[in-house]
């Protein structure tokens, strides 16, 4: 594991270019927040996106949302775009995309302008993740103007 500092980015293709990385190989970490106001982490790779039913599938819930920034704060301790299960105030659930498994990862780091570089493997393994597909092909996005 190893952290690194990082211009700041305007996207996420923008972010994995400064860090010499394919988009696939950042690794969003998204808190989610279960209907009994408990919370999960959801590990999705950068092209990817949140595959809502698959989601909910693994889980086993009929509901799960994206909390309010306030709330994801006070459910890990990280502002949104910094969250990583690493160090979050409350060990939650992870479920990490089967995408991401024998990589070598890059994600928030608990702080903006920093990544952390991390063995997906370890990362599930010390987490005991659960594995599944998770995810959709992200939405493409327009350039910005």
């Amino acid at each position: 594991m190893s952290f690194r500092e990082r211009p700041a980015a305007r996207s996420l293709a923008e972010a994995a270019a400064l860090l010499g990385l394919q988009p696939a190989d950042i690794v969003k970490t998204l808190v989610v927040k279960r209907s009994d106001d408990t919370y999960l982490f959801a590990l999705v790779p950068g092209d990817r996106a949140i595959s809502w039913p698959k989601l909910r599938a693994v889980v086993g819930v009929n509901r799960l949302k994206l909390p309010d920034a306030q709330h994801a704060l006070a459910a890990t301790g990280y502002e949104r775009g910094t969250i990583v299960p690493i160090g979050s105030t409350t060990d939650w659930p992870v479920f990490a995309d089967e995408r991401i498994v024998g990589k070598h990862i890059a994600m928030g780091a608990g702080a903006h302008g920093y990544s952390l570089f991390v063995d997906a493997d370890a990362l599930i393994a010390a987490y005991d993740a659960t594995v599944a597909d998770i995810s959709v092909e992200a939405p493409a996005q327009d350039a910005p103007a």
